[in-house]
């Protein structure tokens, strides 16, 4: 398993991530017929909370993101923005930041729904068998996305 680190993402960091979100996602995103270069940055610029988003380093050096917002209602988190570049992939990095999160979400838990976090990945994404390791299961799937959910609320 590769070391990394996490740091508070700043507005600086916008257009590194929305670059990466264009490359990691192009795959998935062409294959559903939906890519389009500027739009795919353009969502990324256009949703950007620097204060619910990590950067993601190896070495010093970026390597990927994440980003954890409170659920309007408080009761749940949103896992959203979650990228490793290719080089950085399969060396345990996101399963290692994919723990650590879901575990803070445990140890500080969501008003009612004490651990509750809700994420969205694209149809035939490979990053869903991720997160189905880590207990998230299908709440509802659309053409293009598939709506997940780890601690059912109570």
């Amino acid at each position: 398993m590769a070391d990394w680190e996490l740091r508070p993402a700043s507005a600086a960091d916008v257009e590194a991530i929305a670059e990466l979100r264009a490359v990691v996602l192009r795959g998935d995103l062409e294959r559903l017929g939906r890519y389009d270069a500027r739009r795919v940055r353009q969502r990324l610029r256009d949703g950007f909370e620097p204060g619910c988003t990590w950067v993601i380093e190896v070495g010093g050096a970026f390597a990927g993101c994440v980003a954890l917002r409170p659920d309007a209602d408080g009761r749940s988190h949103w896992l959203e923005h979650f990228y490793v570049g290719a080089q950085h992939q399969g060396r345990g990095i996101g399963s290692g930041v994919l723990g650590e999160l879901l575990e803070r979400c445990d140890r500080e838990g969501v008003g009612v729904g004490v651990g509750v976090v809700r994420l969205n990945v694209l149809r035939g994404s490979p990053a869903r068998r991720l997160y189905e390791r880590y207990g998230f299961v299908v709440e509802a799937e659309d053409a293009v996305d598939v709506f997940m959910v780890r601690g059912m609320p109570t």
